[in-house]
C-alpha cells in the first residue's frame, strides 16, 4: 500500500512538472558562427571577454558556439532574445575558460523564467525568492534561472553578483560527485586544505557582519564557493584588494594567474 502511495505521489508530481512546462520555447541548433550582434553583446556586456587578447577572444567565441550547439536553452513564460543566449553561454564559459576542452557532463538544458521562482518551481505567489538553481530529481541535468537576474549579472556594471556564473560554478563543484564547496576536480591537492581552512575563516567573518562578501555565501561551503566565484569574476581587482588570500586561491582553482578588471 505504501509503495502504491509513493508511486501515486511521484506520478502526480511528474504530471504537474510536465504540465508546468507546456509551451516552452526551445532554442537549440548547431551554431557555425556568432553574428555581429552576438559578438557586440559579448564586447559591450561581458567584461571578461572584452579584457582578452584577440586570440583568446576567438577561443572564447568557439567555446560559446560549442555550448549553444550542445545545450538546450528554453523559456517558460518568457521570450528568449540573443542577449539571453549569449549571457547563458558566457556564464558557462567564464569559469571554465582556464581549462582546455572542458565539457559540462551534468547539464542538458537551461530553462529561463521571467522572474524569481519558488522552491517548487512556481512562478506565482509571494514566496518566490530563488534567482537560479541547479535541478534535482526529475530536474537533474537542468538549470533554471530568472531572466531578470541573468541579465542584471551583466548589465549591472558595479555589482559583485552574477546568478548564472553562480549556478555554473555549482555544476563545476558537482563534477566531482559532491556539491560541497571543495572543487576537487579543479584544484591541485596541495591547495585543498588551505582552501577549506580559508572558507571556514571567511564564513566566520561573514557571520560576524565584518565582510563585504554576499552573506548568502555563509549558508554553507558550497554557497560560499559559488558566491566567492561571482565576486572573483565580476570584480577581480576589488577582490584582490580586499581579500588577497581568497583571490590567490581562486586564481589557482580557475587556473587564471591574473584577471583583468571586469567592472
Amino acid at each position: 500500500m505504501e509503495m502504491l502511495l509513493l508511486v501515486g505521489i511521484f506520478a502526480a508530481g511528474l504530471i504537474w512538472f510536465l504540465n508546468s512546462f507546456k509551451g516552452k520555447q526551445k532554442s537549440i541548433a548547431p551554431v557555425s558562427h556568432l553574428s555581429g550582434e552576438e559578438k557586440n553583446i559579448l564586447l559591450q556586456h561581458v567584461p571578461f571577454y572584452a579584457s582578452l587578447n584577440e586570440n583568446d577572444r576567438l577561443r572564447f567565441e568557439e567555446r560559446v558556439k560549442h555550448f549553444l550547439s550542445d545545450i538546450s536553452i528554453t523559456a517558460a513564460n518568457a521570450s528568449i532574445e540573443p542577449m539571453d543566449r549569449i549571457f547563458v553561454a558566457a556564464s558557462a564559459v567564464i569559469p571554465t575558460f582556464g581549462f582546455e576542452d572542458w565539457e559540462y557532463t551534468n547539464i542538458d538544458e537551461v530553462i529561463i523564467y521571467p522572474e524569481t521562482f519558488g522552491d517548487e518551481f512556481e512562478q506565482e505567489g509571494s514566496d518566490r525568492s530563488i534567482l537560479g538553481m541547479v535541478g534535482w530529481g526529475v530536474m537533474n541535468n537542468t538549470m533554471i534561472i530568472s531572466q531578470h537576474d541573468l541579465r542584471q549579472g551583466f548589465l549591472n556594471k558595479t555589482g559583485k553578483v552574477n546568478t548564472a556564473i553562480h549556478e555554473f560554478v555549482h555544476l563545476l563543484d558537482k563534477s566531482d560527485g559532491a556539491v560541497d564547496g571543495i572543487p576537487e576536480n579543479l584544484i591541485d591537492k596541495q591547495y585543498i586544505k588551505p582552501w577549506i581552512s580559508l572558507m571556514q575563516k571567511k564564513i566566520a567573518t561573514m557571520l560576524k557582519g565584518k565582510s563585504d562578501i554576499n552573506i548568502y555565501g555563509a549558508t554553507n561551503e558550497a554557497e560560499f564557493f559559488a558566491v566567492a566565484s561571482e565576486y572573483f569574476f565580476e570584480r577581480p581587482d576589488l577582490l584582490k584588494k580586499k581579500h588577497p588570500d581568497l583571490y590567490t586561491l581562486l586564481a589557482e582553482v580557475f587556473r587564471k594567474k591574473e584577471v583583468s578588471s571586469s567592472k
